[in-house]
């Protein structure tokens, strides 16, 4: 049996009844948390020297669309409307199995790289098979986490074919990929669908991808917002059909109203709010003092690749401090006073990124904290750094100080892939080529305005 003693660390479990520690150990044996405990005695096992450092559960970054990373940039400077276009119509068409591989592992390495354990891949441009398991391949080879939301490719329509709002999620190739690529529920990879949704299909579309996801029994994600809703009565008419329930995400949701959102909240539908995203195309202010207003809260995603830096550092931060804003804003319109108190402490926000994320996944049993018998995902960071030093209270400090350059070791599944603040993956410059001349290629020809 491998073993592993993480040793005088402080440590952060993101789970109540696993108390904090200002120093303490944790336990790995296998791939699993077999302690946390002031001092834990296990002769036997690998020393990992942890003085000095902060230890965490590793990010959930709960809405990622990795195949983007080769864009980096590119839609830096649009509006929803004009990500929808460029992205979809003109861009996304442009890539071949091999480059949604090589932009998929180098973007998971990333994440990696960054604090985030587990990624939920919302994976949007596979027009065939091959791309999809291009997909896959590339999360398996980087070693990742990841549930992947197996989507569908948003093309203009050629003459005499159907809109991309009227086609049917393919069931032949959800139920091949539950059979065969990602039939464990249990494995590193698990499966689930991004679908179109009410924001973005018709009811017929929308009713059918629901019920394929509840018959299959795996998680279901759609986006909310970023213009009029295809099907405006949708939620709704779904709702009344019993088809939202504790596997349906919803990501974005800004335009709803607290009204529109407690139905779906009370069904059990869960929310991801990416805030960069969110702020810079025109979404509006994210939903997240209107799901604490219902007694929710969300799960935190970077979003687009090409658009903003995908590191959960900045996105829990920026979520946080959003709607600090808009609170703080609230109380003075209200009383003409500056607030007495902040409406949101750190250690909520961080909740956000890691157990909230984990929840949304289903993947809260396995991940989200350091729980003896969870899965060993855990980050370590150095808190003698001096954007960090001297830490007086660690969840504060990982909340607003601490960014990448901290991040020295990741653990997933009690497997070390980056050590000494080095990413163990071996022949990292070999894939950075492909992807930059991947790159290259498909901006050359993609077609889109800058």
């Amino acid at each position: 049996m491998t073993r592993t003693l993480v040793k005088s660390g402080m440590i952060v479990t993101m789970d109540p009844a696993v108390p904090d520690l200002p120093r303490g150990d944790v336990l790995v044996e296998e791939d699993r948390i077999a302690a946390v405990g002031a001092s834990i005695d296990a002769a036997d096992a690998e020393i990992i020297d942890a003085a000095g450092f902060i230890v965490m559960p590793g990010f959930v970054n709960a809405h990622i669309h990795t195949w983007q990373t080769g864009l980096r940039g590119v839609a830096a400077d649009w509006t929803i409307l004009e990500y929808l276009h460029n992205m979809h119509a003109a861009i996304a068409p442009r890539f071949r199995p091999a480059d949604i591989f090589i932009s998929n592992l180098v973007g998971a390495l990333n994440q990696l790289n960054s604090g985030a354990t587990t990624i939920v891949d919302w994976c949007h441009n596979n027009p065939s098979p091959a791309h999809t398991d291009a997909a896959i391949d590339g999360l398996a080879e980087a070693g990742i986490r990841a549930v992947f939301l197996h989507g569908s490719p948003k093309p203009d329509a050629a003459p005499g074919q159907k809109h991309f709002s009227e086609i049917l999620h393919p069931r032949a190739e959800i139920e091949r990929l539950a059979r065969d690529r990602l039939s464990s529920r249990d494995g590193l990879v698990t499966l689930g669908m991004a679908i179109l949704g009410p924001a973005y299909s018709t009811y017929e579309v929308s009713r059918h991808d629901l019920a394929l996801a509840r018959e299959a029994g795996m998680l279901v994600s759609m986006h909310v917002g970023g213009g009029a809703m295809r099907t405006p009565d949708g939620f709704p008419r779904l709702l009344a059909e019993g088809l939202i329930d504790g596997h349906v995400n919803i990501v974005h949701g800004n335009n709803l109203t607290l009204a529109e959102l407690r139905p779906l909240v009370e069904a059990g539908a869960t929310v991801t709010v990416t805030p960069e995203v969110e702020l810079q195309m025109g979404f509006g202010p994210c939903l997240t003092g209107r799901l604490r207003a219902l007694g929710s809260a969300p799960s935190i995603g970077s979003d687009v690749e090409s658009g903003i830096g995908s590191d959960m550092f900045t996105n829990m931060r920026m979520a946080l401090q959003a709607q600090r804003a808009l609170d703080n804003q609230e109380v003075l319109e209200r009383t003409r006073k500056a607030p007495e108190h902040l409406s949101i402490g750190c250690r909520e926000a961080l909740e956000w990124a890691t157990i909230n994320g984990a929840r949304m996944a289903g993947l809260d049993r396995r991940i989200g904290s350091l729980t003896p018998g969870k899965e060993a995902d855990l980050i370590l960071l150095r808190a003698n750094d001096l954007n960090l030093f001297p830490v007086v209270d660690p969840i504060r400090s990982i909340v607003l100080h601490a960014s990448i350059a901290n991040v020295d070791t990741v653990m997933v599944a009690g497997r070390v892939v980056k050590r000494g603040g080095r990413l163990l993956y071996g022949d990292l410059a070999r894939r950075k080529a492909e992807l930059a001349e991947a790159s290259r290629r498909i901006l050359e020809h993609g077609g889109y305005i800058q």
